[in-house]
């Protein structure tokens, strides 16, 4: 009887060891905060390595989250959707661009805010985009010399150089 009582009151332990785990993922992850400020939507051409929860950034500090994500079945355009804190308010010109967090990091949208006086409302849109840089693809490139790498100026070309 000893035993069962010792056996609840560590697995009781557990359970709160287990919830207070939650707790911090969501509140580390800012999970509890997709819900708050207002929707702003941007094309890419490319938009890997973002996904729902991605980080939206301007100077450095995150200001938002990606909400959700689809294909226009026209154009075949990735449509991100953000949730941009209500604190913050983007110029109607800012520019939007996907980049890496790090070498092997995630990927994440930083904004550029613009010099204009008019705001993006709830629900408007950002109309210039750069999508996703593959850094692996340009590093292939340049060892295998698969990309379009013009010489540098003065150095010879293929076609210029004579063997005696």
């Amino acid at each position: 009887m000893h035993r069962n009582i010792i056996e609840t009151i560590l697995g009781g332990v557990v359970l709160l060891v287990a919830a207070g785990f939650v707790v911090f993922a969501f509140s580390v992850g800012g999970l509890s905060g997709i819900g708050s400020g207002y929707g702003v939507t941007a094309r890419f051409d490319d938009a890997t390595g973002i996904a729902t929860g991605s980080e939206v950034r301007m100077s450095g500090i995150k200001i938002g989250t990606v909400s959700g994500q689809s294909l226009d079945s026209q154009t075949f355009d990735a449509i991100i959707r953000m949730n941009i804190d209500q604190n913050v308010e983007l110029p109607s010109d800012t520019s939007a661009r996907i980049v890496p967090d790090g070498l092997l990091g995630s990927n994440y949208v930083e904004l550029q805010p613009g010099g204009s006086l008019e705001n993006i409302a709830d629900g408007g849109s950002i109309a210039r985009t750069q999508g996703a840089i593959n850094v692996i693809d340009l590093v292939g490139r340049f060892i295998f010399g698969g990309g379009d790498v013009a010489p540098a100026e003065g150095a010879p070309s293929d076609d210029s150089v004579t063997v005696q």
